[in-house]
């Protein structure tokens, strides 16, 4: 994958980054949902597909991107197809961080230092081209605008973007409700990017795992033990876990 084209996880992050303060909108939901574009673009590379709610993986080829072929790698180590939710909510911590240093290191962003309260060190990121920002946000504001079909890349991201909440941030107040609602809209125009958006609402809204059904159409198991059925599957070996390093242990502003 050359680097001609920006991945779907860079576009997610460079939407939510606010140009006047460096800081990113909605920083608890965006790991989840850079977590599930990082499932839209290896599925658009042709490495993944769905399989009902479960992501199969049907190519196995590094995509030559680090970050997604990490995925990748450990979406072949499950050895079968894995429900989206469960994927999106295992135990993920500092992806927005690290797609941040990646896209630092590609040259789209430059990360100032500042102190919090006078005392604690952050870290702000400002976007060293605005052109690339003002270059996505145009591609939704013309799918909203026009309502004609946006392409599979854009359907994806405007799914994404709802799902963790950048619709207030993208267009806010009275005047934006519109658009935020044309914008939840469009995420029916890319199936992939659909299954994932809804995984990543249903991760916030604590819905991990649903009662399997008996043969008389009973419920076999209640909410809280579906949640538990949950938590041990998204904890269970090769869901990705992000190490500790130095430089994140730094306090980075939202």
């Amino acid at each position: 994958m050359g680097r001609s084209r920006r991945t779907i996880p860079e576009e997610l992050l460079l939407l939510a980054l606010d140009p006047a303060t460096g800081t990113t909108a909605q920083p608890q939901s965006l790991d989840l949902g850079l977590a599930g574009a990082q499932l839209v673009e290896l599925a658009l590379a042709g490495r993944i597909a769905p399989d009902g709610d479960r992501i199969a993986v049907v190519m196995a080829r590094p995509t030559g991107d680090p970050t997604l072929d990490s995925a990748l790698e450990l979406l072949r180590r499950r050895g079968s197809p894995v429900r989206a939710v469960h994927w999106i909510g295992g135990p993920r911590l500092g992806l927005r961080q690290i797609y941040l240093a990646h896209l630092e290191r590609c040259g789209m962003v430059h990360a100032v230092a500042g102190q919090m309260c006078g005392v604690l060190p952050t870290t702000r990121y400002q976007a060293t081209d605005t052109a690339i920002s003002r270059d996505i946000r145009a591609r939704l504001d013309s799918a909203i605008r026009t309502g004609v079909p946006p392409d599979p890349r854009t359907a994806a991201l405007a799914a994404l973007a709802h799902a963790v909440g950048l619709g207030k941030h993208l267009y806010p107040g009275n005047e934006g409700r519109s658009s935020r609602s044309r914008l939840r809209d469009l995420i029916r125009h890319d199936p992939m990017g659909g299954l994932v958006a809804h995984a990543v609402m249903d991760v916030q809204n604590g819905v991990g795992a649903q009662p399997r059904r008996s043969a008389n159409g009973t419920g076999t198991g209640t909410g809280a033990a579906a949640g538990t059925r949950a938590t041990a599957t998204a904890t269970a070996p090769g869901v990705p876990m992000q190490p500790h390093r130095g430089s994140m242990a730094r306090a980075v502003a939202h």
